[in-house]
């Protein structure tokens, strides 16, 4: 639907083409309410009739923050490698609660953390061979820095890759 043909149905029955608008959405993907609700926003729809849907879509299931934090979480750091810290950082640029971050994250602890920063290193490490060991070192710690990981645990892996690379190597 273009804008004009948005706004002209908007003005007739503005709860269905929200409802529209919603379902159409949420056939693509798992949104957020305040996604679905920009998007409304966006497409002129009035504020009273967007909160219905919205609020009803919610009652039915079809709007689930929690759920949709909790996919994300696992997502996003199994598949990316991301930290607890990056995952916070997106999932409250999509407009989930404070809380509902919260308890998503409980499903990432250090250890699933330093298991996936391991594993983005131990790919990385082979693309830095030629480098010297400084090098490596910066280049190992940015990609991880870039992905959320704490200075320290930074440090750890690196230092442990670094150091059974060379080891390895002699």
């Amino acid at each position: 639907m273009d804008a004009e043909t948005v706004a002209a149905a908007a003005e007739a029955d503005p709860e269905n083409v929200a409802r529209l608008i919603c379902l159409k959405l949420l056939a693509e993907a798992p949104r957020t309410r305040r996604h679905l609700a920009d998007a409304l926003s966006a497409r002129h729809v009035p504020d009273a009739a967007a909160g219905a849907v919205l609020d009803r879509l919610t009652d039915v299931g079809l709007i689930d923050d929690a759920a949709f934090a909790t996919s994300w979480v696992i997502s996003r750091q199994q598949g990316r490698g991301l930290s607890r810290r990056a995952l916070r950082a997106e999932l409250r640029q999509r407009g989930v609660d404070a809380e509902v971050v919260e308890t998503a994250l409980i499903a990432v602890d250090r250890d699933d953390e330093l298991a996936a920063a391991r594993a983005l290193v131990a790919r990385r490490l082979s693309a830095t061979v030629e480098l010297a060991r400084p090098a490596r070192a910066r280049r190992l710690a940015g990609m991880l820095a870039r992905r959320g990981y704490s200075a320290d645990l930074i440090q750890q892996v690196v230092r442990e890759a670094l150091g059974e690379s060379l080891s390895s190597a002699e």
